[in-house]
């Protein structure tokens, strides 16, 4: 039934179980109850909440660092559970927004207020970049963590490569609310952590 809440406390719980999993050092439940906490506090600019709400739980279900379709995976599980939860339109909307976590690049809505809704789970997904720093580098140590079978010098040269990404787009944060708060600790944080990745290679 539609009337249903998409993610009622039995879902929350088999989601909250695998964001327990052992080799979860970063992607786990706290990543997900930050995000959580943001879209609380932003959930006036929000068009359609409990689908953001839905994305941001689904969104790292499904986790494994070595391969390359976490985000279509997730996405597919969330369209499998949510069936008969949410109409065809909104389920399609909620995989959209999942499947652009893996790139950061807003998904082609045409309705501006999807859009609007992307772009904020989106810098939510991110505002980790744009945390004080002691926070950002237990961030990045955690992230290592779960990539502790990458050899360290491909593990340098693929995160330099992820940090010169970011530092290369015009706006990391794709809202205004989300550059104003977080965009010059990010661009901080993220230029200390690529010169100290390309001071280990030297």
């Amino acid at each position: 039934m539609e009337s249903e809440p998409l993610i009622d406390e039995a879902l929350k719980s088999e989601l909250a179980a695998l964001y327990q999993a052992a080799d979860r050092h970063y992607h786990g439940l706290a990543h997900i109850e930050a995000m959580l906490a943001l879209a609380s506090e932003y959930r006036h600019l929000l068009d359609d909440p409990e689908a953001v709400e839905a994305a941001i739980w689904f969104h790292d279900a499904i986790y494994d660092s070595r391969a390359k379709d976490n985000e279509a995976k997730s996405a597919e599980l969330a369209e499998k559970r949510l069936a008969g939860r949410a109409n065809p339109h909104r389920l399609a909307r909620i995989a959209a927004m999942i499947n652009a976590t893996a790139t950061h690049q807003l998904p082609p809505f045409r309705d501006e207020d999807a859009l609007n809704d992307a772009a904020l789970l989106l810098d939510m997904d991110l505002a980790i970049l744009g945390a004080g720093s002691a926070v950002f580098d237990a961030y990045e140590k955690a992230v290592r963590l779960e990539y502790g079978w990458v050899e360290e010098p491909m593990w340098r040269a693929g995160r330099a490569a992820v940090l010169k990404s970011f530092l290369a787009r015009q706006h990391i944060f794709y809202t205004t609310e989300f550059r104003d708060r977080f965009e010059a600790q990010a661009r901080e944080n993220l230029g200390r952590s690529l010169q100290a990745l390309q001071d280990q290679r030297g």
